[in-house]
């Protein structure tokens, strides 16, 4: 009986009822390319291995791209004293020895893009909290599209005092 009924409700009723299982047949049917995210150059921060000091104010710079329409995106900083790796450079970073976390920075953000745009620059104030782990850690950014598309960049970051 249920799949009587959705068999005669038209598509575009069915992308409003569940999206997320329709979103490619949906929004940006023809959006087949992931947006761009940039961080290499004088005028974007962080860079690979950058050294950060405990409170310091730094703003996250870079310039977002795409096709169709971007949408929102995400910066996450966790620690890599267990040294895995994320990261979508080619320049490897000087690291400290394993260790175990005491009082690891954890930074988890979602950032919302003003709709229509097809290029959007953050830049966003982040505080290095004065009481964290010193050490190496990963700054990664994902930029999702319109489309569900997702791009990651990744860099190795150090704190220390």
């Amino acid at each position: 009986m249920i799949l009587r009924i959705l068999l005669n409700v038209p598509i575009l009723s069915l992308c409003a009822l569940f999206p997320a299982l329709f979103l490619e047949g949906c929004d940006g049917g023809d959006d087949m390319q992931k947006p761009v995210i940039e961080m290499n150059g004088d005028e974007y921060f962080p860079q690979n291995c950058v050294v950060l000091k405990l409170g310091d104010r730094f703003t996250f710079r870079a310039k977002f791209s795409d096709n169709v329409e971007l949408g929102n995106y995400n910066i996450e900083i966790h620690n890599n004293f267990d040294r895995h790796s994320h990261s979508t450079g080619s320049e490897e970073c000087e690291t400290d020895a394993k260790k175990e976390p005491v009082n690891a920075w954890v930074f988890n953000q979602d950032y919302a893009i003003p709709a229509g745009l097809k290029e959007f620059t953050a830049n966003n104030e982040i505080v290095v909290p004065a009481d964290v782990d010193t050490g190496d850690y990963h700054f990664m950014v994902r930029l999702t599209d319109k489309s569900g598309w997702q791009q990651l960049a990744a860099v190795s970051v150090k704190i220390s005092k």
